[in-house]
């Protein structure tokens, strides 16, 4: 792939032009950054559809677990606004990740660890897997 740049001239010649001169050089960061961005926001808005009326019918038609997933996000999302509203530490939630906890929705028992599998569980579990096995 290098040898397409080390053998055109013409990449030379840029190369050249940015070194020696200062306004080549924004001039040519201008085009190779700038000009992509701008019309890669005006792709995106010329492609992006805010149409009410799909909007209402993808909702509509919607599965179930979607809407639940959707419904307990907002409560989640509304619980954690009211905690930064209040100025409550939210620290603990970012120390309850890192465990692998999640928080309860009582402010006084806010951590509780997953609970573990039971011995009996996971020997039942290994007694299958083993008889699948032979």
């Amino acid at each position: 792939m290098s040898i397409l740049w080390e053998k055109s001239e013409a990449w030379r010649w840029i190369v050249r032009r940015t070194r020696d001169s200062k306004p080549f050089f924004f001039a040519f960061a201008t085009v190779c950054g700038v000009v992509p961005g701008v019309i890669g926001y005006f792709v995106m808005q010329t492609t992006n559809a805010r149409n009410p009326e799909l909007e209402a019918r993808l909702r509509q038609n919607a599965r179930p677990d979607s809407l639940m997933m959707g419904k307990v996000n907002r409560e989640r999302l509304a619980e954690y606004l009211g905690e930064l509203q209040r100025k409550e530490d939210t620290n603990d939630r970012y120390v309850a990740a890192l465990r692998g906890e999640t928080l309860t929705r009582k402010p006084y028992v806010r951590i509780q660890p997953i609970p573990k599998q039971n011995n009996t569980e996971a020997d039942m579990e290994q007694k299958l897997d083993n008889n699948r096995k032979k």
